[in-house]
């Protein structure tokens, strides 16, 4: 239950980028917000400014499209994770922060290679190899690691970064050869770390 009361009916909200765990934005709610948020799965927040509710996206279609929420501990901030439904700030920038672009771009890149799944195209390398089935992604990840070792070993810092680069995005199109997430992979490595 949140805690509306020691804010004088509002709590921030900091929204979160669901794939990439980038910060979009920081609004506030009031119970009516919170209610509507709940209600249309849209991010809805209480415009200070304008004196009443604004759902994010209401003008520009850039809705924040609720994925979980999470309640502080002393239940009076919001952490709601979202599907931006494209730029989150006014400005047409990604995040209303102005962060160096995105720290996080390997847990986008899979859901970049998710859309090539979900919605294939003619000229999509990703759709290519996935036409191609299991084994050949499969060899290429083989391939990409034997690049990445020889580079290791014997080429320049550029080449390396490249050859890692190559390695990773096709091990992310293995993943999603296999159906399997980033997520299971973290938790995972997390079980392990205990």
């Amino acid at each position: 239950m949140i805690d509306f009361k020691k804010g004088d009916g509002l709590v921030p909200v900091v929204v979160q980028d669901v794939q990439t765990l980038e910060v979009l934005m920081l609004g506030y709610m009031n119970e009516e917000a919170w209610a509507k948020t709940l209600q249309d799965k849209k991010v809805t927040f209480f415009s200070r400014s304008k004196n009443r509710l604004w759902t994010k996206g209401e003008e520009s279609g850039n809705f924040l499209l609720v994925k979980s929420y999470h309640i502080d501990c002393d239940k009076d901030t919001l952490l709601i994770k979202v599907t931006p439904a494209g730029p989150t700030c006014h400005t047409g920038s990604r995040s209303c922060f102005d962060t160096a672009y995105n720290q996080n771009f390997i847990l986008a890149l899979e859901g970049i290679i998710d859309q090539r799944y979900t919605f294939p195209t003619a000229d999509s390398y990703v759709n290519k190899l996935h036409e191609k089935g299991l084994n050949k992604v499969a060899q290429k990840v083989g391939e990409e690691a034997v690049e990445t070792v020889i580079a290791a070993l014997a080429e320049t810092e550029f080449d390396f970064i490249n050859e890692t680069s190559d390695l990773f995005f096709h091990l992310l199109v293995l993943l999603r050869e296999k159906g399997v997430t980033l997520e299971q992979i973290a938790q995972n490595l997390a079980s392990r770390h205990r």
